[in-house]
């Protein structure tokens, strides 16, 4: 799930970017696995509280638009470690700090997770038990696919979801991308990827947020998490080489067209 701009400023402290890390990831599988806990699958009598599928995904699309304003001057928002990365494979982040952002990243999304915990534990008898046992919001297939769909379908769909939504982090936020929406499109596009696999593989997109529900989610969470983890981590590697190679194949600036009138040049 996540990223405003690929890199941080220079300025910026070691500890401010993991912090910044941290703090995103956290809002975000607060958010996104709050929602699906307590207002997705929660009824009070009426099915008035039941948000379903369209209001999980708005609100993994909010909380990214949300993260992104907030902590990408930081630390450049990545919040998911399918983003790090797919940065890094397209050469716009160094190597030696994609383990340290995903540490900070798994961290704040287990803080997030692990809160919601203690939160479900204080709800209607039973209701902890029955989260639980329904894999804590975790993503897979079969048992923890909301649409019952195989594994091939539920890996299927995390790969080409997140190669997707990386790639249109690395386009916004390129040399001709807009700053200021930039949060808005990757929002817009997570939402959009989710809609498409949550019915299939409860849509992760995200190796942290994956890992923190899988820890309360129970036997069977943690025996699929592996697909959860690689899934993802492929669809950012794809991402990040097709946009190296389109790097790599961009004309030499003498023998680029000129620019669409009324553009500017450079932009």
């Amino acid at each position: 799930m996540h990223a405003t701009t690929s890199t941080a400023p220079s300025s910026t402290t070691m500890a401010a970017r993991l912090g910044a890390e941290a703090l995103g990831t956290f809002s975000l599988v607060f958010g996104v696995i709050g929602a699906a806990l307590f207002a997705a699958g929660f009824q009070d009598g009426t099915g008035g509280l039941n948000i379903g599928f369209l209001g999980v995904a708005l609100a993994l699309g909010l909380t990214v638009v949300g993260g992104a304003y907030a902590w990408g001057p930081i630390s450049g928002g990545h919040f998911n470690p399918a983003v790090t990365i797919g940065i890094a494979v397209a050469g716009r982040f160094s190597w030696r700090l994609v383990a340290p952002y995903i540490v900070a990243q798994i961290v704040g999304g287990l803080a997030a997770s692990s809160l919601l915990a203690a939160i479900a534990a204080g709800g209607p008898a039973g209701f902890f038990d029955t989260a639980r046992h329904g894999g804590f919001a975790s993503t897979g297939w079969g048992a923890l696919s909301p649409g019952g769909f195989s594994l091939g379908s539920a890996f299927l769909v995390e790969v080409i979801t997140t190669a997707v939504f990386v790639g249109v982090i690395l386009s916004v936020t390129g040399p001709r991308g807009i700053a200021a929406t930039a949060p808005l499109a990757i929002g817009l596009t997570l939402t959009l990827m989710a809609l498409i696999a949550i019915p299939i593989s409860n849509g992760s997109f995200n190796p942290a947020r994956s890992i923190a529900t899988a820890v309360w989610g129970g036997g069977e969470a943690l025996g699929q998490l592996w697909m959860s983890l690689l899934a993802p981590t492929l669809g950012g590697v794809v991402a990040g080489g097709i946009a190296l190679l389109i790097t790599r194949s961009r004309p030499r600036v003498e023998d680029a067209p000129a620019p669409a009138l009324g553009a500017k040049a450079g932009a």
